[in-house]
């Protein structure tokens, strides 16, 4: 009912101009007294069909009684603007007499193809209206062969004739047009149970993750504390042999409980349970800090990363924790991805209302058509066997998420020579931002209101000159 009523709703408008221009038709060429009386009962059919309509449109399908109210007054509305067709065309035709009835046959076509292209939702509904359409047709022919007596040989059976085949045609064509809405309707009902079995799956999955992720890091906590302090000689001095068993396990503990993490924060964010600490910030504290944490890690690679400090401070309000994540991110990604003996440059430049904060390797180069790839979950530019770098393919996808949340963007280019540039745009404060730690544009997703990227993610603005 709803899909029927909904139709009669969008063709409103529609059905008015084509009773206009046969009212209009009639009134100039006929009897301006049916013209006059049809269009009382058109807007009469017209404003019942019209209010019915939407309030079926409103209705949320929950009481039986008023379904069955409904559907008597479908019934009711289908009768009367039938009638009311059929009341016109009839008239038309008494006035013509005998002949051919082109132009009041011609509207009965019209509006029985019109009811089967957009009346087949309710097949009762269907039927009715083309009853009345299709007793008016035949009456026309017939009263004119009964009037005048008309032999065999007459033009007038001939009429009634092709009456019968168009009524053949209207019919085939009321076939179709159900056979197809009910194909789209079952298919649409298929999609709908294909859908829910597949937020069932996800949200299983969501959950044993999560379980699973859970249950692993509490030991893996165990064994990286226990292998760092043998690491640091606490419980003992070790000989080169065994220091160099306890620092793979070392590497390979951190590394672990890193992908751990990082499979639990992508459960946190899909959920919608990620909480921000927002705060006034120096963006210059913060790129220092994060240099000095990842400091040792690019050193390992034989990678120097270089802060080209500007002379003018800028502040912003962000979480420290989370902004710092995605900086070590891009540091620790700039350094797998450069040539040992090379240097991982930063940079943060203010332009407008906006910090950039840029990461400049020397490595290979990203292709910007790989961006997709780069931020997607689980991805990697090289996701064979034989890659140099190992990890999840999540880290990329994280950092973006935590900085759109937090107002800014994200993004990166090949930069003119060798290597890749990644910046981050973050919303600027007035000063050092103390004064704006909390008018920072937030989402209300930063609260666990709701979850991580719904919204359309804003595009970068493309300017690379703070490179």
């Amino acid at each position: 009912m709803r899909d029927y009523s909904q139709v009669g709703v969008n063709l409103f408008w529609q059905r008015q101009m084509i009773f206009a221009a046969a009212i209009c038709l009639s009134a100039f060429y006929y009897e301006l007294w049916l013209s006059i009386t049809t269009l009382i009962f058109i807007a009469i059919s017209e404003t019942f069909d019209y209010l019915l309509f939407l309030r079926i449109t409103r209705w949320r399908g929950r009481s039986p009684r008023l379904a069955r109210l409904f559907m008597n007054r479908i019934y009711l509305g289908t009768v009367l603007s039938a009638g009311v067709i059929s009341y016109f065309a009839l008239g038309i035709a008494l006035q013509q007499g005998a002949t051919t009835h082109f132009l009041p046959l011609f509207f009965l076509f019209a509006a029985a193809l019109f009811a089967s292209m957009n009346n087949h939702h309710i097949l009762p509904v269907l039927m009715l209206r083309l009853a009345i359409y299709g007793a008016t047709f035949l009456f026309i022919p017939i009263w004119d062969i009964v009037r005048t007596g008309a032999s065999i040989e007459s033009e007038l059976w001939t009429q009634l004739f092709t009456v019968v085949f168009v009524l053949y045609f209207i019919v085939d064509c009321s076939r179709i047009f159900m056979k197809m809405y009910r194909t789209n309707l079952r298919q649409l009902e298929e999609l709908k149970a294909e859908h829910e079995k597949t937020k069932i799956a996800f949200k299983v999955k969501t959950e044993f993750v999560s379980t699973i992720s859970h249950e692993l890091r509490t030991p893996m906590t165990s064994i990286k504390g226990s292998l760092d302090m043998a690491c640091a000689g606490v419980l003992g001095e070790m000989t080169p042999q065994m220091e160099k068993v306890l620092k793979i396990a070392q590497r390979n503990s951190a590394r672990l409980t890193s992908i751990i993490n990082e499979i639990l924060d992508l459960q946190k964010f899909e959920a919608g349970k990620v909480s921000f600490d927002i705060e006034p910030l120096e963006v210059q504290t913060i790129i220092e800090d994060a240099i000095e944490l990842n400091q040792a890690f690019a050193g390992n690679l034989g990678v120097t990363l270089r802060y080209a400090k500007p002379s003018d401070a800028a502040g912003i309000a962000t979480d420290e924790k989370r902004l710092q994540q995605v900086m070590s991110n891009l540091l620790s990604n700039a350094a797998k991805f450069s040539p040992a003996g090379s240097t991982v440059k930063v940079t943060s430049v203010k332009h407008e209302d906006k910090v950039r904060i840029s990461v400049i390797d020397e490595g290979i180069g990203l292709a910007e058509s790989e961006r997709e790839k780069v931020f997607d979950e689980f991805s990697q530019i090289d996701s064979s066997d034989q890659r140099a770098v190992g990890g999840t393919g999540l880290g990329m996808n994280i950092s973006k998420r935590i900085i759109e949340a937090l107002g800014g963007q994200i993004d990166y280019f090949k930069n003119a020579g060798p290597g890749t540039t990644f910046y981050i745009d973050m919303p600027l404060g007035n000063g050092s931002g103390r004064e704006l730690a909390h008018g920072i544009h937030v989402k209300d997703m930063v609260n666990g209101d709701g979850p991580i990227g719904d919204e359309e993610p804003q595009k970068p603005s493309g300017d690379r000159a703070a490179a």
